[in-house]
């Protein structure tokens, strides 16, 4: 790419601005700021036995690095004992090495004014990730297909209180497998302007994303700033394979962003003790972030912590539940004492429908994140059936509900105005503020509105056809996808990610495997 399109790709050209002042823009909050106390479980004494076991794991029984030798050989010259693929790490090395991580960092987006700051007191909403299904109300669970994948990247856009649009929002089964993350990363780049993750299934696949987004960006842009932020999952129990890994030193080594996550049902794939459960977390994410900065120190990432629980009598997870909750405040915890952002919780359930079990577990869910402390919340609208669908009725309700958060995360305020002196004067006993000064003045931010949700008397209600909340949310996704207008975005990048993915797809045949 000639320095002048690298150019082009940050500045956004004549035609871009031109593009964009006859675009429509739609409002999109800004992420989430909390004023209020993270809600914290464990005794610094339980944290630092908690951290003291995390250690003792690592040195004694260490982690596998599984068909990874470069792996071996950077943890070797660092200091560890390897044994085979085993890695047994001293006391304290990994803590010592994940010192050089940021504490926060900006991912941004090619609207700069969404791009967001992920750790200290924010919260940053992204959807759904990695269900093979999807769900709506007239056509039912089915594979997902581009199209789908399309659809919620155009809900997310236009859904005000989510601020990223994610990554495998779906996973579009009619497009080859070693193909399909090249169309779903041009989707997101093309049909939303909001920050996006990367693809990690494979280390190319990796490349790939890195290589796009500086066509978008500008390549000097993207090696000195984050512009993706990307899932690394850990084969729990204390596994790291060579895909994910492979993908984590791409992204490391180009200055992006890693949530390095382990992903564990309680029971299964750690014990079943809350206690148990934060140990294995705190050794897995300490080798984990600690390897990140051996291929380059200073690389962003997020520690990360999917946590559920499962039915002893299925072997199903469950979700919504107090153990979940507890291990979730609990790595929160342990986060902020290593100085990280934390990601975890999400609009997690095991219903099939978006029915009452749903709401109950994605509510407890939801507020259970943002009580944690978690600074990056993936799947935050649109999960169903344990991740296995995303729900297209779903995500507009969880998507409206994520306004509560909002909310919850202002705190109590306190000025002249919030303490309403004025009013209650002038309302005086047996009176009413409906029509006082004040409520005049506060009416229209005073209280949050849910624009899904119906308030409305019975009779009407029963004379609009009695519509469930399912049945609401089909209409509000209808809307939003018939109201949705594309983002402008520089012709000559447009045409140079085209030609990019075309290339790239005429190098390879087709694989569904």
């Amino acid at each position: 790419m000639a320095v002048a399109e690298r150019r082009r790709g940050r500045g956004g050209g004549g035609a871009a601005r031109r593009a964009a002042r006859s675009a429509v823009s739609f409002e999109t909050a800004k992420y989430i700021e909390r004023n209020i106390p993270n809600f914290e479980i464990l005794s610094t004494e339980a944290l630092e036995v908690i951290e003291t076991n995390a250690e003792t794991i690592l040195e004694e029984v260490g982690v596998n690095f599984v068909e990874n030798p470069a792996a071996l050989e950077r943890w070797r010259d660092a200091g560890a004992d390897i044994d085979g693929e085993r890695v047994r790490i001293p006391r304290g090395l990994a803590r010592k090495l994940c010192e050089t991580a940021p504490s926060s960092f900006t991912q941004h987006a090619r609207n700069p004014e969404r791009s967001v700051v992920v750790g200290g007191n924010n919260l940053v909403l992204a959807p759904v990730y990695g269900p093979p299904f999807v769900r709506d109300a007239t056509g039912g669970r089915r594979y997902a297909t581009m199209e789908d994948f399309r659809k919620f990247v155009k809900l997310g856009y236009m859904s005000k209180w989510l601020h990223h649009s994610g990554g495998t929002v779906c996973e579009p089964t009619d497009v080859p497998v070693n193909k399909r993350h090249l169309d779903m990363l041009h989707a997101h780049i093309t049909l939303s302007d909001k920050p996006f993750m990367g693809s990690v299934t494979e280390p190319s696949r990796a490349q790939d994303s890195v290589d796009m987004c500086g066509l978008l960006f500008g390549e000097d842009f993207v090696q000195q700033n984050t512009v993706m932020t990307s899932l690394i999952n850990i084969n729990s129990p204390m596994t790291f394979d060579d895909v994910m890994m492979g993908a984590l030193e791409v992204y490391a080594r180009n200055n992006q962003a890693c949530i390095i996550s382990p992903f564990i049902v309680g029971g299964a794939m750690a014990p079943v003790s809350v206690a148990g459960t934060l140990t294995q977390v705190m050794a897995e994410v300490l080798a984990g972030i600690a390897y990140s900065q051996l291929i380059r120190p200073g690389a962003p990432v997020i520690m990360g912590a999917f946590v559920t629980s499962i039915d002893m009598n299925s072997g199903a997870p469950t979700f919504g539940t107090p153990e979940a909750a507890h291990i979730t405040y609990g790595a929160g915890q342990l986060a902020r004492r290593l100085g990280l952002p934390f990601r975890s919780a999400g609009s997690f359930c095991g219903s099939k429908l978006p029915d009452a079990q749903a709401a109950y577990e994605t509510a407890n869910s939801l507020n259970m994140g943002l009580l944690a402390g978690v600074n990056f919340m993936l799947h935050s609208c649109g999960w169903l059936e344990g991740g296995l669908v995303s729900s297209f009725e779903k995500f507009v309700m969880d998507a409206d509900q994520l306004g509560t958060l909002h909310h919850l995360a202002k705190g109590v305020e306190m000025d002249d105005n919030a303490q309403a002196l004025d009013a209650i004067r002038e309302v005086g006993p047996g009176g009413h503020y409906l029509g006082c000064d004040h409520t005049q003045r506060n009416f229209k931010t005073a209280f949050w509105k849910s624009d899904l949700l119906d308030y409305k008397p019975f009779e009407t209600w029963e004379d609009e056809g009695a519509r469930d909340t399912q049945a609401l949310a089909s209409l509000r996704v209808e809307k939003m996808l018939n109201d949705y207008q594309q983002p402008a975005l520089d012709p000559a990048i447009a045409e140079a990610l085209s030609d990019y993915i075309a290339r790239k797809k005429s190098e390879m045949p087709d694989s569904f495997m």
